[in-house]
């Protein structure tokens, strides 16, 4: 899919209500959870020790931390959407956020968008995204909520 060009407030709007589109898969492979683990403090065995997770874990893998899956969102969301004319774009907050189930080690996900609502709050166009990280090949998201950005539009 191509990505989707916004230059102001108004033309952002014609999109409420409507899919904005869908990235490309990036593969979460152990080096990744790695890395995150030791930008995160994060080295539970459950993500790092593969020997001890092929025994013990349920899924006979190591898996993705959740927050690994959610820290790839903004990566994922600059492939679908490019925004125009703003001077500044924030992250504002997440609701419903749910983990829908573990990434596997060496699966695939990709983001999923729908305009869910939009405000102009003088000046300021608040967005709120429907979102979904799908795992390939999975009914079930790894990833589901409502991410809201504040684009400060020239």
């Amino acid at each position: 899919m191509e990505r989707l060009i916004i230059n102001s407030y108004d033309e952002f709007a014609t999109y409420l209500g409507k899919d904005l589109g869908c990235s490309d898969w990036l593969l979460l492979d152990q080096e990744r959870i790695n890395l995150f683990a030791d930008a995160t403090l994060d080295h539970q065995w459950i993500h790092v020790d593969v020997e001890r997770a092929k025994v013990e874990s349920p899924y006979k893998s190591t898996i993705a931390h959740g927050y690994l899956t959610l820290s790839v969102l903004p990566y994922l969301w600059d492939q679908i959407i490019q925004v125009n004319n703003i001077t500044m774009l924030v992250n504002y907050g997440m609701d419903k956020m749910r983990f829908g189930q573990p990434v596997i080690t060496g699966s695939r996900v990709r983001l999923v968008t729908k305009l869910h609502n939009i405000q102009n709050l003088r000046g300021i166009c608040k967005t709120e995204i429907e979102f979904k990280i799908e795992i390939e090949n999975q009914r079930k998201p790894a990833l589901e909520g409502i991410a809201s950005f504040l684009y400060y539009f020239k």
